[in-house]
C-alpha cells in the first residue's frame, strides 16, 4: 500500500493502493510507520513520493467517507479521521530532506493536500489537480485551505477552493501550484534528473534553507536573525568549508 525504498541518500515513497490510492486509516498509519524510518535513517538528501498507478492520489476512500457519513460516524469521527490526515502531512512538510512530489495523474482532495505538503511539486501536463470538497458540503480541512493560500495567495486558493476548480498540470504550474510541468512521457525522466541535482547539495544547508523558508511565513520568527544564526552554523561546519574550497579551486 506504501512502499518504501531507501538506498543513495534517497527515500523513495510509492503510494500502491489500486486504483487511486485512496487514503484510509490504514493507509495514514502506513504512511505513519514509512516517516518513522525515513527520520531513523540517516545521510538522506531527498524524499521522492510517488504512484505505482495512473493516479497519483484520489483522496479519502468512499468506503470512509461511508463509513463516517452513512454507518453511524459522528462528527468526533470526522474530525479525529481529519486530524490523522494533518498528523501525517505535518510530518512530510516537517522532514529536513527536500521532499519531491512526482504527479502522474489525478491529485485530488486529501491527495492534493499531500502534494501541498512536499517541498518541490512536478506534474504531468495532463494531470488533474482539484480540491472539490466545496461541493460536497465539505473543506479541504488537511491543510488545504492553510499550505495553498500560502503557496499562491488568496485568489489562486479562491480559485481552486471555493470555484472547486480541477485544472491540469500546465494551469498549475502557471499558478505556481507545481513548480514544473513536463509531458507525461518525459516526467519519470525529468524527475529523476532533479533528484539527481538535489541529492548532490548539502543536506545540512537545505535543512538550514527550509527552517528559514518557513519563517518566512510565521510572523512571530525574525527570518533575517535566524538567516545571521545559520550563517554562523555552516560557516563552522567541515563540508561546508570543503564545498567552498572546492569551488574556489575549481574557479582558479
Amino acid at each position: 500500500m506504501i512502499d518504501l525504498d531507501i538506498r543513495d541518500a534517497i527515500a523513495r515513497v510509492t503510494l500502491d493502493r489500486a486504483p487511486v490510492n485512496a487514503i484510509n486509516d490504514e493507509w495514514l498509519r502506513l504512511f505513519d510507520e514509512r516517516l518513522d524510518r525515513i527520520e531513523a535513517a540517516e545521510g538522506l538528501s531527498v524524499v521522492h513520493i510517488r504512484s505505482a498507478h495512473k493516479a497519483f492520489c484520489g483522496g479519502m476512500d468512499l468506503d470512509h467517507i461511508r463509513k463516517l457519513f452513512v454507518a453511524g460516524g459522528s462528527d468526533d469521527d470526522f474530525v479525529q479521521c481529519v486530524a490523522r490526515f494533518q498528523h501525517v502531512f505535518a510530518r512530510i512538510e516537517g522532514l529536513p530532506q527536500v521532499t519531491v512530489c512526482e504527479i502522474g495523474g489525478a491529485a485530488l482532495g486529501g491527495g492534493l493536500e499531500l502534494a501541498l505538503a512536499c517541498d518541490i511539486r512536478v506534474a504531468s501536463e495532463r494531470a488533474k489537480l482539484g480540491l472539490p470538497e466545496t461541493g460536497l458540503g465539505l473543506i479541504p480541512g488537511a491543510g488545504g485551505t492553510q499550505r495553498l493560500t500560502r503557496l499562491c495567495g488568496k485568489g489562486t486558493a479562491s480559485r481552486i477552493i471555493l470555484g472547486a476548480d480541477v485544472i491540469d498540470g500546465a494551469t498549475a504550474a502557471q499558478l505556481g501550484i507545481v513548480q514544473w510541468a513536463w509531458p507525461a512521457e518525459e516526467l519519470a525522466s525529468q524527475v529523476e534528473t532533479l533528484i539527481g541535482r538535489l541529492v548532490r547539495l548539502s543536506p545540512r544547508a537545505v535543512h538550514e534553507a527550509k527552517a528559514l523558508i518557513a519563517a518566512a511565513g510565521d510572523d512571530g520568527r525574525d527570518g533575517f536573525a535566524e538567516e545571521i544564526a545559520a550563517d554562523r552554523r555552516l560557516y563552522n561546519t567541515e563540508d561546508t568549508r570543503r564545498r567552498v574550497s572546492d569551488f574556489l579551486a575549481g574557479a582558479r
